[in-house]
């Protein structure tokens, strides 16, 4: 997929007026899951928005418990109807547990893509063993994969992999959920670049060939920033300056 390289992560958003700005500054790719229990509000956004239906990536994920090859339609109907879209753009299923099982999970997404209800599918916090597995199963390509990804984060064996299948790999958390502020390094190369820490992570994430980003954001001030980052671009001393941060820290471990 050709996705824009800073979307909107809607985890936490209650609010259809935030999706609806953040349409109007400019981003056209929403994420939400079934998990977050905003996929409503997400719809009710695209709903009031001005922009286009056709000019928005939308993407949902499918829980652990819709992940059984029978249940795979009637959990993807559900967020549909929750959202009031006809289809989503960008089908993910959520992480490889619960009901997953390649051999009966991956058909049936393949079936739900067949059939309208989505226009791709993806796949997020797989391994690569898991990846293979999938592409050995699947029909459809694997159009994305979402996993987390920033400054403290990051699995190289999985950005190996997407970039050699030519796919996006969809970071999630690149402000390190919260810690891009208050990181040494990153306020410094922010200093001199006068601009935020946290648009120093975006941009080091957006660094990475094939790798897109879907911050969160609710206030005006923030959605505003976090889209403006894609316009900074960082030297080669200081990606190697945060390359070489001396910290792990893995937000959402398996």
């Amino acid at each position: 997929m050709d996705l824009p390289p800073v979307g909107l992560g809607t985890m936490g958003i209650t609010d259809a007026g935030t999706i609806e700005r953040a349409i109007e500054i400019g981003y056209r790719h929403l994420d939400t899951a079934q998990i977050y229990d905003n996929e409503a509000v997400v719809g009710e956004g695209v709903a009031a928005s001005d922009v286009a239906r056709e000019e928005l990536t939308v993407a949902t994920k499918l829980w652990v418990d819709s992940l059984a090859g029978d249940d795979v339609r009637p959990g993807t109907e559900a967020s549909l109807d929750r959202l009031g879209l006809d289809a989503v753009d960008l089908l993910y299923v959520h992480r490889p547990r619960g009901g997953y099982d390649p051999e009966t999970t991956l058909p049936a997404l393949d079936e739900v893509r067949e059939a309208g209800l989505a226009r791709n599918v993806g796949l997020s916090n797989f391994e690569p063993d898991q990846l293979n597995r999938a592409r050995e199963v699947l029909d459809s390509p694997i159009a994305a994969h979402q996993v987390e990804f920033h400054p403290y984060y990051g699995d190289r064996e999985l950005l190996a992999d997407a970039q050699a299948h030519d796919y996006p790999l969809v970071a999630y958390s690149p402000l390190i959920g919260g810690d891009a502020f208050d990181d040494p390094v990153l306020t410094e190369v922010a200093e001199k670049h006068d601009t935020s820490p946290a648009a120093v992570s975006i941009a080091w994430v957006l660094s990475h060939d094939n790798v897109v980003t879907i911050p969160k954001a609710s206030s005006p001030a923030h959605l505003e920033a976090n889209y403006a980052a894609r316009r900074l671009t960082l030297d080669p001393a200081n990606v190697e300056r945060i390359d070489a941060i001396d910290r792990e820290r893995e937000l959402f471990p398996e």
